[in-house]
């Protein structure tokens, strides 16, 4: 049966009447330069800091710079496609990452998009990059450890959850290095780890990716990743976007570690894209918040009390610096930033000791806090050997009649540095590093011949796990060193050197 006319009309008057149009505010503006990255926008009077704008064709920006007549722009992505006189519409939103489990074991952009072609990611949840540190109140004392697997800086250094902790050096001194074991060490701990690589060569990054999966670290790890050739405004992006995800984890009361590498680059793009806007340049040609910017990241970086859920997010920036010069304008910022540094020198790392850590130069301002009750009592005398041992090393090269005290000191000191020697991509237990710090420091090894103490310490490792699992497993669960574990432990070393001699003559 056919529709008549006004059956139709009726239909459209109700349609008419129960209509509810829903209105939608959005300032509009128009592009009057764009170059460079950079966009000047005319007409956003209510445009926010840090909002995204909308360019179209799936281009957006972040408000930058708000001047009195004009809002400079950063557009993240390609800007190629945006035209002078363009429109250009607010979003009410400040930019904001992909967060959640849904990215751990991806390599992802500081927007939190896929770029490991594995596919898209089902995140739920969204949060803006640059929010308020938490503050003191809602903070505790930092008193867990994160274990690096590295002997000499659990053992000098010792990080904890919620601690920021510098590594610095020059280029090729192992820094990235010391970032990566510590990431590889948290296999099958409860620590989710991002690692966030600014500025860094996309071959160096597809090597860290594959060393991280040939290890299994990668089911734990969430690479953020602006490189070399990324746009300097998703450079200067990239830190806060890794932090954003670090503080999704942290604020649902579990624990995870962020590594910047490295915030000397970030600091560059930070620069060039300041300049870009034309913010007044300080010393060094940075803007004057340059310190700010460090600041409000790395603040962000806390371990929260029961009551916020008990959650810790743990830094680890890296800085570059040039020709060991630690007085430098950003190493100094970033120094008065965090809770201590790793300092690795390049004349150390040319003599082979690997990682190139100077004891005197690198601290831990949290210090014991952050140690098991079984490292703490075995290190008691370690930094004070390692002083005494450099101080004597250079008495020593001028006279040639020594006490023999002195050269017991000296002795002593060549093991003891012998032994914090590590291969890349080796980390150790808690057990592992516990037993051989306290065969150095209580002389197991003035004996051994420093070409062998690398063997000595490979066998005691396996003996130790084959012979006295009870003792390993003791140590392991209860993390501390008594009269009882301790005299356990020197009977398995004594026991050990009388089966096996490492003595030249035993060689022989």
């Amino acid at each position: 049966m056919a529709t008549t006319a006004s059956e139709i009309t009726d239909i459209i008057k109700a349609q008419i009447k129960s209509f509810e149009g829903q209105s939608e505010s959005a300032d509009v503006g128009t592009v009057v330069e764009i170059g460079d990255g950079i966009a000047r926008i005319h007409g956003l009077a209510g445009c926010m800091a840090s909002e995204l704008l909308d360019f179209g064709n799936d281009v957006f920006g972040l408000a930058f710079n708000l001047e009195e007549e004009t809002v400079s722009a950063i557009i993240l992505g390609d800007y190629t496609g945006i035209e002078e006189g363009g429109e250009v519409r607010t979003t009410g939103r400040i930019v904001e990452a992909a967060v959640g489990d849904a990215l751990i074991g991806r390599v992802v952009d500081p927007l939190g998009r896929p770029l490991d072609g594995k596919g898209p990611i089902d995140s739920k949840e969204n949060r803006a990059v640059d929010v308020v540190a938490p503050g003191v109140i809602t903070r505790q004392n930092v008193d867990t450890p994160v274990q690096t697997g590295i002997k000499i800086i659990d053992a000098l250094t010792p990080i904890g959850r919620g601690q920021r902790q510098l590594i610095l050096g020059d280029r090729q001194t192992g820094k990235t290095a010391v970032a990566i074991d510590t990431i590889i060490n948290q296999k099958g701990k409860d620590l989710i780890c991002i690692y966030v690589a600014v500025g860094q060569k996309e071959s160096s990054v597809a090597k860290i990716v594959a060393t991280l999966e040939e290890h299994g670290a990668l089911e734990h790890t969430i690479v953020v990743v602006a490189g070399a050739s990324s746009p300097a405004t998703l450079q200067y992006l990239a830190p806060f976007g890794g932090c954003a995800m670090g503080e999704f984890f942290r604020d649902a009361g579990k624990d995870a570690l962020v590594v910047y590498d490295d915030l000397s680059k970030h600091a560059w793009a930070y620069r060039q894209v300041s300049l870009l806007t034309r913010r007044p340049p300080g010393r060094e040609a940075y803007p004057g918040d340059v310190f700010y910017l460090h600041s409000r990241l790395l603040e962000r970086a806390a371990r929260l009390n029961a009551d916020n859920g008990g959650g810790s997010l743990t830094a680890l920036p890296i800085i570059e610096t040039q020709a060991n010069d630690v007085s430098a304008y950003i190493p100094t910022n970033v120094i008065s930033i965090t809770d201590g540094q790793i300092y690795l020198e390049t004349d150390l790392f040319n003599q082979g000791i690997r990682p190139a850590m100077n004891s005197g130069l690198s601290v831990s301002r949290v210090g014991g806090d952050a140690q098991t009750k079984a490292m703490k009592a075995v290190v008691r005398s370690l930094k004070s050997d390692l002083a005494q041992f450099r101080e004597l090393a250079a008495f020593a090269q001028f006279g040639s009649d020594l006490d023999k005290a002195t050269q017991q000191q000296l002795r002593r000191g060549e093991r003891v540095v012998e032994v914090m020697k590590q291969p890349q991509y080796q980390p150790l237990s808690l057990v592992q590093e516990v037993v051989i710090i306290y065969a150095a420091t209580n002389g197991f090894l003035d004996d051994i011949p420093t070409l062998r103490v690398k063997d000595f310490e490979r066998d005691l490792y396996r003996y130790l796990e084959t012979q006295h699992r009870d003792l390993a497993d003791k140590i392991g669960k209860d993390k501390k060193f008594d009269k009882d574990i301790e005299q356990q432990v020197r009977s398995m070393i004594e026991e050990f050197k009388k089966i096996n001699s490492y003595t030249e003559a035993a060689k022989a």
